[in-house]
């Protein structure tokens, strides 16, 4: 079992879903991409590895932006490497939806990026006052990677709270449209990002509950995925599993953790819809910098579309 310690403030103990290898190091596989003009499902290969669809997959959990010794924030300088060394190592990016899905979106010689976003944070998602992206925010910076790198286009999911969704609440539905637009989704992070574990039940399944029916107002599909705050479920565990709530029953689609591991494909028997790991975007034990440099050693397999 792995606690996440140092990179993250989860509370909860995940186990280590990543399929793992004693294998000497091997030479990095060519992952420059064929053109400029590739896109994630053009037919031309990312790269010349080997389809693997047992392999890990990387679902990348960000909070704020900016410099900070909290663990919680990714400066722009760390946010841009990690997308340059994502890409060349042939990731690309795609949604939760995409990864529950199996990946079967993704080029011939891709692994699966899933970028998710917790917590609704104004450095997120940031707009000028014409209606373009800030270039201070996580999706401005993105955007201006994708300028020289456009078979890396912006796809994510955001984990919300539906009351305090990026801040300058007069521009939501641009941002909104925006993140439609951009092949992005929102999903439940609750109403008010409360520690689950100590609700009644009654509490807890408000908190869910509500912003499940309040996503479904913004356009999302039911059911949305839910992210739990500080990695924690419910002390009734089986409320993540569906309850009622108004009239209607409520459960979501797959439930995610905050760290600290790389996930299992879905199609994997490994996989727990109701316990799928993260990977903080952060230094330190478990961090994105560290599962990075355990793929690049040979000791994680990826998964690689074929």
């Amino acid at each position: 079992m792995a606690l996440i310690t140092g990179c993250g403030q989860g509370l909860e103990k995940v186990s280590k879903s990543s399929e793992m290898s004693s294998a000497p190091a091997k030479a990095t596989p060519n992952t420059t991409p064929n053109s400029a003009k590739d896109s994630l499902s053009s037919g031309k290969p990312v790269s010349d590895r080997s389809a693997n669809p047992k392999g890990s997959v990387f679902i990348l959990e960000y909070h704020h932006l900016g410099i900070s010794k909290d663990t919680m924030f990714r400066s722009p300088d760390q946010f841009k490497g990690d997308l340059e060394r994502l890409y060349k190592m042939g990731f690309r990016p795609e949604t939760v939806n995409d990864y529950l899905k199996g990946s079967t979106e993704l080029a011939k010689g891709a692994s699966p990026a899933v970028f998710t976003f917790d917590d609704s944070n104004p450095d997120q998602v940031k707009l000028n006052p014409d209606g373009s992206l800030a270039s201070d925010c996580f999706l401005g910076i993105w955007q201006d990677f994708t300028k020289t790198h456009p078979d890396f286009p912006i796809r994510a999911t955001f984990f919300v709270l539906p009351d305090t969704m990026w801040g300058q609440r007069k521009m939501l539905s641009a941002k909104l449209d925006l993140l439609r637009k951009l092949g992005c989704e929102l999903a439940n992070h609750t109403m008010t990002h409360p520690v689950l574990r100590k609700l009644t039940d009654e509490k807890a399944e408000y908190e869910i509950g509500e912003a499940e029916m309040r996503l479904e107002k913004l356009g999302v599909a039911a059911p949305a995925s839910l992210a739990l705050p500080f990695g924690v479920s419910p002390h009734n565990k089986g409320i993540l599993s569906g309850f009622d709530y108004q009239g209607k029953h409520i459960a979501p689609k797959a439930v995610f953790l905050v760290g600290a591991n790389p996930a299992p494909p879905v199609s994997s028997p490994k996989f727990n819809g109701l316990r799928v790991p993260r990977i903080q975007a952060c230094e330190g034990p478990f961090g994105i910098t560290y599962w990075l440099d355990q793929v690049d050693s040979n000791k994680v397999k990826l998964f690689v579309a074929g």
